[in-house]
């Protein structure tokens, strides 16, 4: 190992090591949910610097706990409600003055743009429900944790979000809840 590798080992105290190696393995999975729930990659890489800045911050307290990455993702889905609702006003405000744009940011192919789109018409409770379970691949126990309620109140959810989706997108749902 040559001077300049010892240098950064010597520096690089275990937390920080510990929490670049998480890092990196979340990051494209957080900001994956944030794009989910907003439809806009900038807006979501934010969200999920925020969650990541939050954790660092707490870091000693966040390696801790048994699952730091549902901690994070509980940071950008409160951001990701946060940014919504400052979005509906800019939007209401824009139309006000009359001067509405739309803006898109689509990633994403079109059927699974339009699933993304109706998801995140649904109500608050059901949209989170649906896009940890079925993008983030958390089972309804983690997401009830990222979600700060219990196992049954989020299977409620993603019954609800489903059967909306399913009215929304004329399909016929046969999903078992």
């Amino acid at each position: 190992m040559d001077v300049a590798h010892r240098r950064h080992a010597v520096l690089e105290e275990p937390a920080t090591a510990s929490f670049s190696e998480f890092y990196r393995r979340e990051w494209r999975d957080v900001v994956g949910l944030g794009f989910v729930l907003t439809g806009n990659r900038c807006v979501a890489e934010d969200l999920a610097q925020e969650g990541f800045a939050a954790a660092y911050r707490k870091w000693d307290h966040v390696a801790a706990m048994d699952k730091p990455g549902a901690w994070v993702r509980r940071v950008v889905v409160n951001h990701s409600v946060s940014w919504l609702r400052r979005r509906g006003a800019e939007r209401r405000a824009l139309a006000r003055v009359g001067n509405a744009r739309e803006s898109s940011d689509l990633e994403l192919d079109a059927q699974v743009t339009e699933l993304w789109n109706a998801v995140r018409k649904l109500p608050r409770r059901q949209r989170q429900a649906i896009a940890l379970v079925y993008f983030s691949g958390m089972s309804a126990t983690d997401a009830s944790h990222v979600m700060d309620c219990g196992r049954e109140t989020t299977k409620t959810h993603l019954k609800r979000g489903r059967k909306a989706l399913a009215v929304k997108l004329g399909i016929q749902e046969d999903w078992d809840a």
